[in-house]
């Protein structure tokens, strides 16, 4: 049996060799070498460079996205999903890496179930939002920055949740690569009386905009209506007949 150095000692015992900065540690989702890992992957993890829109509307909420996904300078897919349903009422947008974000969905999804048969009721906006946050903060799914969209018995909400976690409530928001000009488009657009037909109109002008200047950005638009009757989500491969 080989006898370990000292060195290799020193590595893991940190404690008893008067560092004690570390003695309860790791923290509950923290990963060994996680800055180093994500450095040496760079862009060989597929990505989607995006652009992804969220709006309120008194009667739901509208969610759009662009259907382009990247792998460094390379376009890996014309046809990529970005907003999914993970509650009978809410759907999740995706922006960031294709791997961890289907990881994500998965994984709200059985967590919404499991919420449902347990309680024998829907899980609410405020709870989900919190459940995406707490998923974020773990550090397990590196790096997503997704806009949660549901309707619930309060009405229509949208949350902006960033990768590390914070949630906030929006009127409206945008994440990805294509995000400042999707926002100029809402911030001349948008107003707090849209009805839902408006709101898509709204998202499809912001997609159309970033989907024109940003690289990282095209090939479609995927939108979903999220209402109290459920989520509709549907694909167009170009942006004919949308006016």
């Amino acid at each position: 049996m080989r006898t370990p150095t000292h060195d290799e000692f020193s590595g893991r015992l940190d404690s008893l060799n008067g560092d004690h900065s570390n003695v309860f540690g790791p923290e509950l989702g923290e990963f060994s070498h996680a800055e180093r890992r994500a450095t040496e992957l760079g862009d060989k993890e597929t990505k989607t460079g995006t652009t992804t829109v969220g709006i309120k509307t008194e009667d739901g909420v509208v969610l759009a996205t662009d259907m382009r996904a990247s792998m460094g300078y390379m376009v890996s897919s014309k046809d990529v999903q970005k907003v999914e349903e993970i509650h009978p009422t809410a759907a999740l947008t995706i922006a960031g890496s294709v791997s961890a974000a289907q990881s994500l969905i998965s994984n709200l999804k059985a967590e919404v179930r499991l919420y449902e048969a347990r309680r024998g009721e829907d899980m609410s906006m405020q709870a989900l939002s919190t459940l995406v946050g707490n998923f974020l903060r773990s550090g397990a799914f590196f790096v997503v920055q997704p806009i949660l969209g549901g309707v619930d018995e309060d009405g229509g909400h949208i949350y902006s949740i960033d990768p590390a976690g914070s949630i906030l409530e929006e009127e409206y928001t945008v994440t990805g690569s294509g995000s400042q000009y999707a926002l100029g488009v809402l911030e001349r657009e948008y107003s707090d009386d849209l009805s839902v037909d408006e709101a898509k109109q709204v998202a499809t002008n912001a997609i159309r905009a970033a989907v024109e200047r940003d690289l990282a950005s095209g090939n479609g638009i995927n939108i979903a209506v999220v209402t109290d009757e459920g989520v509709d989500v549907q694909r167009h491969q170009n942006f004919e007949g949308l006016e």
